[in-house]
């Protein structure tokens, strides 16, 4: 056998495409957990596992994506008990994104917090988590921390580390807030720009993996067609159609300026590959490519 290469690395040198890889979050609950993390956060961490279990349980019945997060470098108080607990709750779904904040004395009130989205206050700041989780996956602590440290001096107030967010092939992975914008191996020195460009309302798309709140095979059209017209606008492409052909692909019809822009996509299979540093039995994963694209006015 070869040397061993970290996931990232390897998913690096074989270019697996990022678009359309973005795991599905229409909703995020946060609680900030200081400390260190065990592989799952919520379980293995500051936080009582008891209340860490029920208040998981509570979000996903609710359809709500639960993550930990803390400000870059809090290994925190490690000589005295966390004593405040912020958390912020987080919509992501088109036309209805927005994030708000509170913070309870004791976590066990965290599972009094309502999760129908009129708790806490009102924020109009992004918020960025870029994914430290080494527990989970190294890759994500050894790419995603350098991202974590300077994104922290540019923007102090809006940055954070998180849990797993999926994809550790793609460390350093990140996603902005409230509009679940996912990245993956974004360079530290570029890491910055991303949420500049962010609040001029645009994407990066060459860093790019999608929206949270849509389907995989939506956030490839959307990267297809973005490529094809240059738009980067992260409103632009809205999609009012997603559909199965006849042939077993994909059609997603997207508004753009007047247009229907109509994507058309066939799905295949990757070569065995190990997704993760943890992996050991190389699997498939779906990929979409693009079919064909064809505009007509609405």
């Amino acid at each position: 056998m070869g040397a061993w290469e970290p996931c990232s690395d390897r998913s690096l040198e074989r270019g697996d495409p990022l678009a359309g890889t973005g795991g599905f979050g229409a909703r995020w609950l946060l609680v900030e957990i200081d400390g260190a993390w065990g592989t799952h956060a919520f379980f293995q961490s500051r936080l009582d596992p008891a209340i860490g279990r029920e208040l998981v349980g509570r979000a996903e019945s609710a359809g709500i994506r639960p993550v930990a997060i803390r400000p870059f470098g809090r290994r925190a108080d490690e000589r005295r008990a966390q004593r405040r607990w912020r958390w912020a709750l987080a919509d992501a779904r088109p036309g209805r994104e927005s994030v708000r904040w509170g913070v309870v004395d004791d976590p066990a009130e965290l599972l009094d917090v309502s999760l129908d989205g009129t708790a806490g206050t009102a924020s109009d700041r992004p918020v960025v988590l870029v994914c430290t989780h080494a527990r989970h996956d190294q890759c994500c602590a050894v790419r995603g921390r350098p991202v974590a440290q300077t994104l922290s001096r540019a923007f102090p107030d809006d940055t954070w580390e998180s849990s797993h967010l999926g994809g550790d092939r793609f460390a350093a992975t990140m996603i902005v807030l409230p509009h679940g914008l996912y990245y993956g191996r974004v360079p530290t020195a570029e890491a910055g720009a991303i949420v500049e460009r962010y609040r001029q309302g645009e994407i990066v798309e060459q860093y790019y993996r999608g929206r949270s709140s849509l389907s995989n095979i939506v956030q490839s059209a959307q990267s297809f067609a973005r490529a094809d017209s240059g738009d980067a606008r992260i409103e632009a492409f809205p999609p009012v159609l997603e559909e199965r052909t006849a042939e077993g692909g994909w059609r997603v019809d997207l508004a753009h300026d007047g247009e229907v822009v109509t994507v058309l996509l066939h799905e295949r299979m990757s070569a065995p590959l190990l997704s993760t540093c943890a992996a050991t039995r190389p699997t498939s994963v779906r990929e979409f490519a693009l079919t064909s694209m064809s505009r007509r006015p609405v």
